[in-house]
């Protein structure tokens, strides 16, 4: 019993502060209960466990990239490039979820952060749900094949891009969230700021859709609204995130 609780103590301590060295020497010297070993191989496992984390982030914030060049290949007719954006999604889909397992197996089988991991699975899904609806969304675009008037061409090139940065803009408080937890709603305001901006777009490109474009037939509107929602979702599914994250780093400073 003493030793697991130590050890929970040392491993809050690492991931919060962010593997302060000094902090956790005199961590373990306060405690003078575990052997160097032991406490060789619990810094070991913390380590790991942020870089996979990290890793993990790395590969999420990649796959928006990638959504956001694909849609703009697509829109531009680049089909080559579009092509080639398809292929690395998927492989960044698969990577992300390898490494989730895998994250989701050091939290339970080393007994890290046990009084948190409900709350840091629920995060993670939710980074994982970015690289998702990415990959879903730009498969919409392969397989319906919409067709998007030259007229609004540019209007959906920047919903794509400013759906993406309230995507882009989530994934630094995400890092923050294990290092420097009361710092990370302090750096969500631009989630807010672009997911507000990728509604007033779509509004407007909804509006000129039905209200200007006499000459689309009401199933080639239907069509576009459809993927203008498709791209709207990448930065619905951030302002979640941020919300949740908002959430669980209160939690974690207390």
């Amino acid at each position: 019993m003493c030793f697991q609780y130590h050890t929970r103590l040392i491993y809050n301590l690492t991931l919060t502060q962010c593997f302060n060295e000094t902090l956790i020497l005199l961590s373990i010297f306060a405690l003078n209960t575990l052997t160097p070993q032991i406490m060789s191989l619990l810094f070991k496992n913390v380590k790991q466990l942020i870089f996979d984390i990290d890793e993990f982030i790395d590969t999420v914030e990649q796959g928006v990239l990638v959504f956001k060049e694909g849609v703009v290949n697509y829109i531009n007719g680049e089909h080559a490039s579009f092509a080639d954006k398809i292929v690395t999604i998927d492989k960044l889909e698969a990577t992300a979820d390898k490494l989730q397992r895998k994250i989701d197996d050091e939290f339970y089988r080393h007994s890290i952060l046990p009084q948190n991991a409900s709350d840091i699975e629920e995060m993670l899904d939710k980074l994982d749900e970015l690289i998702d609806i990415s990959k879903d969304n730009l498969y919409q675009f392969e397989d319906e094949l919409p067709f998007i008037p030259k007229e609004l061409k540019s209007e959906f090139i920047r919903l794509t891009e400013i759906s993406t940065e309230s995507a882009l803009a989530v994934f630094p408080a995400s890092r923050s969230f294990f290092r420097q937890p009361l710092k990370v709603k302090e750096m969500l305001s631009k989630v807010y700021f672009y997911e507000k901006e990728t509604d007033k777009i779509a509004r407007n490109i909804k509006r000129r859709l039905f209200h200007d474009m006499k000459d689309l037939d009401l199933s080639q509107k239907m069509h576009l609204r459809y993927f203008t929602l498709h791209i709207e979702t990448v930065s619905d599914k951030a302002e979640s995130l941020a919300d949740l994250l908002s959430i669980l780093a209160l939690k974690m400073s207390i």
